[in-house]
C-alpha cells in the first residue's frame, strides 16, 4: 500500500518541478496575457492588455516576395489568409463597380444581403484554419437592393461578419462533440445609435485596428490615385467588353495591398485571440448621380480575414539570416549554442519545443542518436539532463578540404556506379523517356521542360498527359489553391440551398436574385488575382442549371503574376461537340460522381442574424434559424494529372483540381450536381521529391537521388522546383561530415547531381568523395594512443 502511494507523490513532484530550472523567458510572458484573458472579463481589462505585441508574430508572408522565395509550410496558413482577403477585396471592388458595363437603369447591380452573409460564411467553412470572415463597410457607404424603394440609398452601417462556432454543448448535435461546421452570423451594422461601444467605426469600440488600417480613406489632395485593374471579357456571342475598375492597391505598391493586425482578444463576439489580414474595397462614389466627373474612386470597406493566433508556430531560434526579425520570441530555444544550431520545425502553434538542435559544421552526434535533438524533448527534459552532455553533439578530431581540383573517375569505379544507374545506359529519349520502368530522370526533366508553345502541336495527344505520379505531392503543396475552388464551390452550394428568389418577406424586404453573370466572372478572376500560384479558374455550369443559359462557364486566367490585366472567356462559346466543356473528362467524372449519392458531403449549420430595418436598429433571427446547406469539402475534389494545355490561352503544363457545387432540384425535394469549380496550377512550380518512399507512394521520381545510400540519407528541401536536386544527403547513425565547412554539415542535391553529371560524362568529378565516413574518435589525442598500443603490442609480440 505504501509503494503506489510514494510513486505518484514522486511523479507529481517531478511534473511540478520539472521546468523550475529554467528562467522565465518571452514566451512565459505571452502565455500569462493568453491566460489572463476570457470572456468573463475581458469587457473590463484595459485595451493593452486586449492586444499582443506586434513582434509576437513574425514572418509573415509579404506578397513583393512570395513569388521569389518559399514560402515556409509554417507560414502557409498565414499566406492563404492573406490571399483570402486580397481575393475579397478584388471582387467586391470588381462587383461594386460592374454596374458601368450594364444599362442605366432604375435599379441596382449589388449584391443583396444574402450573398455578403453567405461569402463569410464560405470563406470560413472552406479552411478549417480560417475563424472568421467579415465586411466592414465604412458609414453610409453600402449600397443595397434588400429593400422596396432603398435605390441610391445607404446602409447607416453594414458590416456582414462570421465566426466558427464552438457547438460542443448546441442542441442540434446530439453527438456532443464539436463539429467545426456550425457558424454564428452576425450583422455589426445592426446597433442602437446611442451605443458607442457596438460601433465599429468608433474608438469606444476597441478591438477595431482592422478598421482604422484603412478607413476612413481621407486622401489628401486628388482621389483619382486608386489602382485600376482591366479586365477584358469575350461573352458567349462573341461579343468583348474592356471593363477598367478600380481594387487594393497591386503588389508592386507601396504599401502593398494587406495589412497586418496585432494579435487582440475578440471580446464579446468570438472571445479568442485572433490575427487579421485587412485589405480595401474601392468604389466610386456618390453613385448614380448622373455627373462622372463629381464621382471619384474611394475605399469604402475593408475585407478581414482572421485566424486562431495559438495556430501560429513560435520560432524560438535566435536571430540569424533565415530568422531577422522583428521575433518576440527569438533566441528562447534550448540548443546548446557551443555545438548545435537550432532549425524550427512546422506544425506546433504557439507552444513550446518548435524546433530541433542539429550539430554545428565540425560537430556530429552521437553513436546512439539517429536524428537531431527535439526541441520538445530538450524543454522537458530536467537540469541534471540538460547539464549532462546528453543533448551535445561530439567534436569531429580529423576534418579534411574538399578537393578542388577534381580529376576523372577510376574506370573500374565508374563502371560500378553506372551499374547501380542502368538507366543512365539504356534509356528512351525525350518524351517516350517518361514510360520506362526506372526512369532517366534528368531526361524525363528535360523532356518536359523541353516542351514549349512553338512545338507543343509536334506531339500526339497522348504525348502530353502524364500519368498522375508525375503529379506527387500537388495535393499538399497546392492545398491552398484547392480551398479557394472549395471556397467558391461552398458558397454557390450555399447561394442555390438557402437563398430562395422567390421568397416574400413582411414589410419592405426583398429576397436576393439569382446569381447573376458579372457576379460568376467577378468570383473567377478574383481567385485567379488573388493567388500567384493560380494560373486560371472557371466556373462550369451543367446544362440548364445558370438561370436563362442553356451553358454558362466564366473562365479567367493571367499572362503575368500579379499584373493588372485579367482575360475572361465564357467557354460556352466553343459550339463544336468535342470542345464543349460538358464532355470533358474531369467533367463527366465529377458529374457522375455526384449524380446520385450526396451521403458524404459536409454539412454545414447557418445561425444567422440579420438586421431589423434599413436603419439597423437591432438583430433579429433568420427566418429558417438556424438553416443548413451541404457542400464539398477539399477531399470531395478531382486532381487531373498533369497534361500540357496546347490548345488554351495559357500553353503550359498544369494540373487542374476540380471541386462540385449542389443545389435543391425543381422540386426542392433532393439535391443536385449543378456544377464544378476548377483551378489550374503550373506543374513546373511543384517541388518533386526524389528521396525514398514507401512501395504504394505514387511517386514517379522516389529513389532518383544521387547520395551514398550506405552511409547518408535523404531529406527533400522546398523550394526547387520541377528539377533536380531538391533535396539534401545527411549522414546516417554512426557516420559523420567529413569536410571543414562553415554552413554546412550535409550534402547539397544540387551539387550532387552536377558532380554525378560530370561522372556520367567521363569528365573530372569529385562524386565519390561526397559520402560520410565511420564516425571515428572525438579527439585526435585517442587516435595517437590507438597507435601507440599497437606499435607497443607489435613490439611484444616481435620480441617473443
Amino acid at each position: 500500500m505504501f509503494r503506489p502511494t510514494y510513486l505518484l507523490f514522486m511523479f507529481v513532484f517531478w511534473t511540478n518541478a520539472q521546468y523550475e530550472w529554467q528562467p522565465k523567458d518571452a514566451v512565459d510572458e505571452i502565455r500569462h496575457k493568453l491566460d489572463k484573458i476570457n470572456a468573463d472579463n475581458c469587457g473590463f481589462q484595459p485595451l493593452s492588455e486586449i492586444y499582443l505585441p506586434e513582434d509576437t508574430v513574425s514572418h509573415i508572408p509579404d506578397i513583393k516576395d512570395v513569388v521569389i522565395n518559399p514560402v515556409f509550410p509554417n507560414r502557409t496558413a498565414l499566406l492563404h489568409l492573406s490571399n483570402m482577403a486580397l481575393n475579397r477585396g478584388f471582387f467586391f471592388s470588381y462587383i461594386s463597380q460592374a454596374r458601368f458595363i450594364r444599362p442605366a437603369i432604375n435599379d441596382t447591380y449589388d449584391p443583396g444581403m444574402m450573398y455578403y452573409f453567405l461569402s463569410t460564411v464560405a470563406d470560413v467553412s472552406a479552411n478549417s484554419h480560417i475563424n472568421a470572415s467579415a465586411i466592414y463597410f465604412a458609414p453610409n457607404m453600402s449600397y443595397s437592393p434588400s429593400y422596396r424603394g432603398f435605390f441610391n440609398k445607404t446602409f447607416p452601417y453594414f458590416a456582414p461578419r462570421t465566426f466558427r462556432a464552438d457547438d460542443f454543448n448546441d442542441p442540434i448535435h446530439l453527438e456532443k462533440m464539436s463539429t467545426l461546421n456550425t457558424f454564428t452570423v452576425r450583422d455589426l451594422g445592426a446597433f442602437s445609435n446611442e451605443s458607442l461601444t457596438q460601433d465599429y467605426t468608433s474608438k469606444h469600440y476597441g478591438t477595431n485596428e482592422w478598421y482604422s488600417k484603412w478607413l476612413p480613406d481621407n486622401v489628401v489632395g486628388r482621389h483619382d490615385t486608386k489602382t485600376t485593374y482591366q479586365v477584358e471579357i469575350r461573352y458567349a456571342n462573341n461579343t468583348n467588353e474592356t471593363h477598367t475598375f478600380h481594387g487594393p492597391p497591386g503588389a508592386d505598391d507601396i504599401p502593398g495591398p494587406i495589412k497586418w493586425t496585432r494579435p487582440y482578444f475578440d471580446c464579446g463576439r468570438s472571445n479568442k485571440w485572433l490575427v487579421a489580414a485587412v485589405v480595401p474595397i474601392a468604389d466610386i462614389y456618390p453613385r448614380h448621380t448622373g455627373f462622372r466627373h463629381i464621382e471619384y474612386p474611394t475605399y469604402t470597406a475593408v475585407s478581414v480575414i482572421e485566424m486562431d493566433f495559438e495556430r501560429i508556430d513560435i520560432n524560438q531560434c535566435p536571430i540569424s539570416a533565415g530568422n531577422s526579425g522583428p521575433n518576440r520570441f527569438a533566441d528562447t530555444a534550448k540548443c546548446k549554442e557551443e555545438t548545435t544550431l537550432c532549425e524550427p520545425l512546422d506544425g506546433w502553434g504557439f507552444r513550446r519545443g518548435g524546433y530541433q538542435c542539429r550539430c554545428l559544421p565540425g560537430y556530429r552526434l552521437g553513436n546512439t542518436v539517429r536524428r537531431p535533438f527535439l526541441g520538445e524533448i530538450i524543454e522537458r527534459a530536467t537540469l541534471e539532463q540538460y547539464y549532462s552532455g546528453v543533448f551535445d553533439c561530439k567534436r569531429i578530431g580529423w576534418l579534411q578540404s574538399k578537393i578542388v581540383f577534381p580529376s576523372q573517375l577510376d574506370p573500374y569505379l565508374r563502371e560500378q556506379y553506372l551499374e547501380k544507374n542502368s538507366e543512365y545506359k539504356n534509356f528512351t529519349p525525350g518524351l517516350g523517356s517518361l514510360k520506362d520502368s526506372h526512369i532517366n530522370i534528368h531526361e524525363v526533366i528535360n523532356a518536359i521542360r523541353g516542351v514549349n508553345p512553338n512545338n507543343c502541336n509536334d506531339f500526339r495527344k497522348e504525348d502530353l498527359q502524364l500519368l498522375g505520379d508525375y503529379g506527387f505531392g500537388a495535393h499538399q503543396q497546392f492545398a491552398n489553391e484547392a480551398k479557394m475552388a472549395v471556397r467558391l464551390a461552398n458558397f454557390i452550394s450555399a447561394f442555390l440551398q438557402i437563398s430562395d428568389p422567390k421568397e416574400v418577406y413582411s414589410g419592405t424586404r426583398v429576397a436576393d436574385k439569382h446569381l447573376s453573370e458579372d457576379e460568376m466572372i467577378g468570383e473567377a478572376l478574383s481567385i485567379v488575382m488573388a493567388d500567384f500560384k493560380i494560373w486560371s479558374a472557371g466556373i462550369f455550369w451543367d446544362t440548364n442549371k445558370f438561370p436563362n443559359r442553356t451553358l454558362f462557364a466564366p473562365y479567367a486566367y493571367k499572362t503575368v503574376n500579379y499584373g493588372r490585366k485579367v482575360f475572361v472567356e465564357d467557354l460556352a462559346r466553343l459550339n463544336k461537340s468535342d470542345e464543349v466543356y460538358t464532355n470533358k473528362e474531369w467533367f463527366t467524372f465529377t458529374k457522375q460522381r455526384w449524380s446520385t449519392n450526396f451521403d458524404s458531403l459536409e454539412k454545414f449549420y447557418v445561425k444567422l442574424k440579420l438586421r431589423y430595418t434599413e436603419e439597423g436598429g437591432h438583430l433579429n433571427k433568420f427566418e429558417y434559424y438556424p438553416t443548413f446547406y451541404r457542400a464539398a469539402n477539399l477531399d470531395h475534389g478531382y486532381w487531373s494529372a498533369p497534361y500540357y494545355d496546347c490548345n488554351g490561352p495559357a500553353k503550359d503544363w498544369f494540373i487542374r483540381y476540380a471541386v462540385p457545387f449542389f443545389g435543391w432540384d425543381s422540386l426542392k425535394v433532393k439535391l443536385e450536381f449543378k456544377g464544378a469549380i476548377t483551378v489550374t496550377m503550373p506543374l513546373l512550380n511543384l517541388d518533386i521529391n526524389q528521396c525514398p518512399h514507401k512501395f504504394y507512394e505514387p511517386n514517379a521520381f522516389k529513389g532518383t537521388h544521387k547520395c551514398d545510400q550506405r552511409s547518408s540519407y535523404c531529406v527533400p528541401i522546398q523550394g526547387r522546383g520541377y528539377d533536380t536536386g531538391g533535396y539534401k544527403c545527411e549522414c546516417i547513425q554512426g557516420y559523420e561530415f567529413p569536410f571543414e565547412e562553415e554552413d554546412f554539415t550535409y550534402f547539397d542535391g544540387q551539387m550532387m547531381e552536377d558532380e554525378f553529371m560530370h561522372m556520367l560524362h567521363n569528365n573530372k568529378t569529385r562524386y565519390d568523395t561526397f559520402k560520410c565516413r565511420i564516425a571515428g574518435a572525438a579527439l585526435p589525442l585517442s587516435n595517437v594512443f590507438y597507435v601507440m598500443t599497437l606499435v607497443l603490442c607489435s613490439l611484444l609480440m616481435w620480441a617473443k
